[in-house]
């Protein structure tokens, strides 16, 4: 069965939309997806904004949280599989892919996908932007698209693809827990041992190497003097050795 996915011209944002549904008491389902031609107040992680451009990819969906579920945070997880797993057949060179901790997948080394969960009663809100055709310009920070590895999907092909495999990530995540899912994604992230900073959310800067993830899904940084420090929520730039 194809997935329920509406697409409107152009709204703010498309987590704030569901965001709002879900507030105002609207059963917005399980798997819907409302898609948008341009956003003028799309927005990334830590309040950031994020710039769209046509062509792009642009969503939002739901997943409606169950007794027995896996934490809602690890579901940034299940997200960026699922945008790892629909790109990945789309590249010439499946190793230009990689995720990145906490939600970014890169293409090449570069930002061409960024990912917001928020919740809302009961409700997880994941939204999803994926440069297809074009990289808008960030600052201090290399983007892509995919159009510059090959031939890029229509929009709508892609979003068709994406709800299909976000749905199968879905079920995988309730069905046999988060562990799968985050050792999954260990396996196409960064590896051990990789230099790493991290801005955490008080603004500290850190730098240290990857050591893996705690059970929860938080950052490992080994420092230069050997201890470990946990990282729940902060940005991360991959250094150069």
């Amino acid at each position: 069965m194809s997935a329920q996915i509406d697409y409107v011209p152009e709204t703010g944002s498309t987590n704030a939309d569901l965001l709002s549904r879900l507030t105002s008491g609207e059963l917005v389902p399980e798997g819907y997806w409302l898609v948008a031609d341009r956003q003028t107040a799309g927005r990334g992680r830590q309040g950031r904004s994020w710039i769209d451009a046509p062509g792009n990819f642009m969503g939002s969906t739901v997943v409606r949280m169950r007794d027995g579920d896996p934490s809602p945070g690890t579901l940034s997880f299940v997200a960026a599989l699922a945008v790892y797993e629909t790109v990945l057949p789309m590249l010439a060179n499946p190793a230009a892919l990689m995720l990145k901790w906490p939600n970014d997948v890169l293409l090449e080394g570069a930002k061409f996908c960024g990912l917001l969960l928020e919740c809302e009663r009961g409700h997880a809100v994941i939204g999803v932007g994926v440069n297809l055709s074009a990289a808008p310009a960030i600052a201090d920070r290399k983007v892509k698209s995919l159009s510059h590895s090959g031939p890029a999907p229509t929009r709508d092909a892609f979003a068709e693809a994406l709800a299909a495999r976000m749905a199968l990530e879905v079920q995988r995540w309730r069905e046999y827990g988060a562990e799968p899912i985050v050792n999954r994604w260990k396996a196409a992230a960064h590896k051990p041992g990789t230099p790493l900073s991290v801005h955490d959310a008080g603004g500290t800067r850190l730098s240290g190497t990857f050591d893996g993830l705690t059970e929860d899904g938080a950052l490992r940084l080994r420092l230069a003097d050997g201890t470990t420090h946990v990282v729940h929520a902060g940005d991360v730039m991959l250094e150069e050795n």
